[in-house]
């Protein structure tokens, strides 16, 4: 029985739980037409939604969303895994996944596998939680803990991957590709010709192309990446000390920053050594996130749609959960450069 707990102002017990059952009987209704009013897709005519909701509010009911999962099958979680936590953007992106969710009458289970933890882990506990569908938000996940998702019968959907990289089929990002040219065609454009890339993990996806994307524009002019660096996560340390291999190697006039915080690392890194950037050195980020435009960076960078991204993967995913989508799906996102004070001027 779905139950709840009610604050009746007119008698001196406030904390009785009302039962689904004394709603039912106000509204003149079934239990289970109870039920159904508060189970997403669930079959209720209006009539019988609108004599249980004025019950409802007579009474002060609020469905046991833990109760109602019993009846249901279902535990209406949504699982985000990620291994960039040391990223701020992963902040951003959290904070979008758990609003949308909220407005879709979801909740969020949040599994961490940074720092080495182990992916089985995270696994057992979603397999605990019954969770109705997960989104993975990296690129660089093992493939294999996604398969597993997928084998366990739970669907899939992966933020920030790259089409045919995910055994779910389900894949939603942006056009890394295309934001790797649109860095090397600003780089071109302001002559800068000893064009380094300081990246972050070799094995994701998302570093590869933009790098791959870098190499198609600058062969356009007969040029190549005169340096190719890459760091161990997304993180200020990994910019920072990169930056400062590529100053002590010399011969490099730009960066192109496969992140926005390794740019920003990478700029810290010019101050200490009393490089000034542009008129040095200029330096291209990736992703546009909030702390690229604080007056102390002024990162020019390549804007990633990260809302767009977050919205459509958890619509794809509730889609399939729903049963809505039956189909698997990959949408990449155009990206845009955005022009700030790290490069000289054309």
């Amino acid at each position: 029985m779905v139950t709840s707990t009610r604050s009746n102002r007119s008698s001196p017990v406030t904390d009785r739980r009302v039962t689904a059952r004394e709603v039912a009987e106000l509204a003149g209704v079934s239990v289970s037409a109870v039920s159904r009013t508060f189970t997403a897709g669930a079959s209720v005519s209006p009539r019988t939604r609108e004599k249980v909701l004025a019950a409802t509010q007579s009474l002060g009911y609020q469905p046991n969303a833990l109760a109602r999962s019993l009846m249901t099958g279902r535990t209406e979680l949504i699982a985000l895994i990620s291994n960039n936590f040391d990223n701020p953007l992963f902040m951003e992106i959290f904070d979008l996944f758990t609003r949308r969710l909220q407005q879709r009458g979801r909740r969020p289970l949040l599994a961490n596998l940074s720092g080495g933890a182990r992916p089985h882990l995270a696994l057992e506990m979603l397999l605990k939680y019954s969770v109705d569908g997960v989104i993975v938000a990296s690129s660089t996940l093992p493939l294999r803990f996604i398969e597993e998702c997928a084998e366990a019968g739970m669907p899939v959907v992966q933020a920030f991957g790259r089409p045919g990289s995910s055994a779910s089929g389900n894949i939603v990002g942006c056009d890394n590709l295309q934001g790797g040219r649109l860095a090397g065609d600003m780089l071109r454009e302001r002559g800068y010709r000893n064009i380094a890339f300081l990246g972050g993990p070799q094995a994701a996806t998302s570093t590869e192309d933009r790098l791959r994307g870098l190499r198609d524009s600058l062969a356009i002019a007969g040029l190549a990446p005169c340096a190719v660096v890459y760091g161990h996560s997304y993180c200020h340390e990994a910019g920072f000390t990169l930056m400062k291999q590529l100053l002590r190697n010399g011969g490099i006039d730009a960066v192109f920053c496969g992140d926005d915080v390794l740019a920003m690392g990478a700029i810290d890194a010019c101050r200490d050594a009393n490089v000034d950037v542009p008129r040095d050195i200029g330096v291209v980020g990736f992703n546009n996130m909030a702390m690229a435009a604080w007056p102390g960076y002024n990162l020019t960078t390549i804007h990633q749609p990260v809302a767009d991204i977050i919205v459509t993967a958890v619509e794809l995913l509730l889609g399939i959960v729903d049963q809505s989508a039956l189909s698997t799906d990959a949408r990449l996102f155009d990206c845009s450069a955005v022009e700030r004070g790290t490069l000289k001027s054309r």
